[in-house]
């Protein structure tokens, strides 16, 4: 199947596909591949949006009880106009967000929910004070207009305007407002703690019914909140900290990698199934599984490695094997500082292997650019036929960009008045990371990797 665009008219054209030159009376051919979508690419469709929660999935894997708390807890808030407060607690990527998120989905199913619940997402990462959060909260509940021009005395008094604006009929009745704020814990940080204040204050009165839900990382949550606000706070917790085995975590794998009832190629569905299973019993798949499930039983690591392994999904490779997941997870452990050497020029390279030296002379003692410098000239004179002899200025250069990547920290803050070349520094790679990305370096000259591999032999 095949689209033309000309000059901005859509026509269906059929078979295979030309590309022309856009230049050409502005006619554009796009290529779609065939008169529908090849199997493999609704296979990646629909993983793909099931591995980024796009499309939550049914199984809860292990969290039913805590989604059961949460979803009659919101629904006694959007049926019976009940406020109510709950932190979920959990290290990242326990599943915090695909329940709240699976929780609102069924609540939004019920007959007149979604027209009638109002949600509210908040993000501590973006939402950094309590003004650019009300001004988000006012856009979310659409109340521009309704706010206007109108300035207010305090925080509390606009807040509390923005909740009476959504009373509709009558006065005993109002809209229930679900608040889902997460990173909980940066709210905390804000002056006064005056937003979580008021949103929890609303919560133990009789005014608009609201929900609040904290998502968090640290179980130590409740030590940061202030003595007003954790008074009004209702000490409900619901705790994610993926405890299943590894039998689970194998059928999670197998689960996640499998295809609904509902695809369309009933005969395709069947065979990759049973390829899924075939793969799941491989021993080499079940090391790589092993050692993600050692390293972090979160479910985002799980689902970066099958990401990874279905790029390699294509319609003359149309099954996932156990080399694709192999490659995969060498990809998932790949070294990132390691990667930024690669890209290194030669200099920064010699810069590294003299602290590298430094680091083995001195036992992991800081080192200052004089130090690294005259370490470099060292090998330079010993080597002066295979490597050029730099001007200070430049080498400088070259140290102050290591420094911009990262791989190098200084040991404390920089003062105005300091000179450069001897400020402590530190480097940020251990001396594997260093030989590792030496070996893959292109065209590295010989003598600088002969260097690198001695011991002390410049001093």
């Amino acid at each position: 199947m095949c689209f033309i665009s000309y000059r901005n008219s859509l026509t269906l054209w059929s078979s295979q596909v030309f590309c022309f030159p856009d230049g050409i009376d502005n006619v554009l051919f796009i290529i779609v591949s065939s008169v529908a979508f090849p199997k493999e690419i609704k296979v990646q469709r629909i993983l793909r949006e099931r591995f980024c929660h796009q499309s939550p999935h049914d199984n809860l894997f292990e969290v039913q009880v805590q989604y059961k708390h949460l979803i009659e807890l919101l629904k006694r808030t959007a049926i019976h106009g009940e406020s109510n407060s709950v932190l979920i607690i959990g290290p990242r990527g326990s599943g915090k967000t695909m329940l709240i998120n699976h929780a609102l989905k069924e609540l939004m199913e019920v007959e007149g929910m979604s027209e009638n619940v109002l949600q509210v997402h908040l993000n501590g990462l973006l939402q950094v004070n309590d003004k650019i959060a009300l001004k988000e909260i006012t856009r979310q509940l659409n109340l521009e207009n309704v706010v206007g021009d109108k300035v207010f005395g305090s925080f509390a008094e606009n807040l509390s305007f923005l909740l009476e604006a959504l009373k509709k009929g009558d006065r005993t009745s109002s809209c229930p407002v679900i608040f889902i704020l997460d990173e909980f814990d940066l709210f905390a940080h804000h002056k006064n703690q005056t937003l979580l204040y008021n949103l929890l204050d609303i919560s133990q009165s009789a005014q608009t019914p609201v929900a609040i839900i904290g998502l968090t990382c640290r179980l130590d949550i409740l030590e940061l909140l202030e003595k007003r606000v954790k008074s009004r706070f209702s000490h409900r917790q619901i705790h994610l900290m993926n405890s299943f085995s590894f039998a689970q975590y194998l059928k999670i794998f197998k689960e996640q990698l499998s295809l609904p009832s509902v695809f369309p190629e009933k005969i395709f569905a069947k065979k990759w199934n049973e390829s899924v299973q075939d793969l799941s019993e491989e021993r080499s798949v079940r090391e790589v599984l092993q050692k993600h499930f050692n390293v972090s039983k979160n479910l985002r690591s799980l689902h970066m490695l099958l990401m990874l392994a279905l790029n390699r999904v294509t319609p003359s490779h149309p099954f996932i094997t156990a080399a694709d997941l192999m490659e995969a997870n060498q990809l998932c452990s790949m070294d990132s500082k390691g990667n930024i050497v690669h890209g290194l020029s030669v200099l920064e390279i010699c810069l590294i292997i003299a602290m590298k030296h430094l680091n083995d002379i001195y036992e992991e003692e800081p080192f200052n650019f004089q130090m690294v410098y005259n370490e470099f000239q060292k090998f330079v004179q010993r080597k002066a036929h295979s490597v050029y002899n730099f001007e200070k200025p430049v080498v400088m250069k070259a140290f102050e960009h290591l420094q911009q990547l990262e791989l190098i920290r200084p040991m404390e803050r920089t003062s105005v008045n300091a000179q450069r070349e001897y400020q402590l520094m530190k480097l940020l790679l251990d001396n594997t990371q260093i030989m590792n990305a030496l070996q893959k370096y292109p065209n590295c000259p010989t003598d600088v990797r002969q260097w690198a591999t001695s011991s002390l032999s410049w001093l």
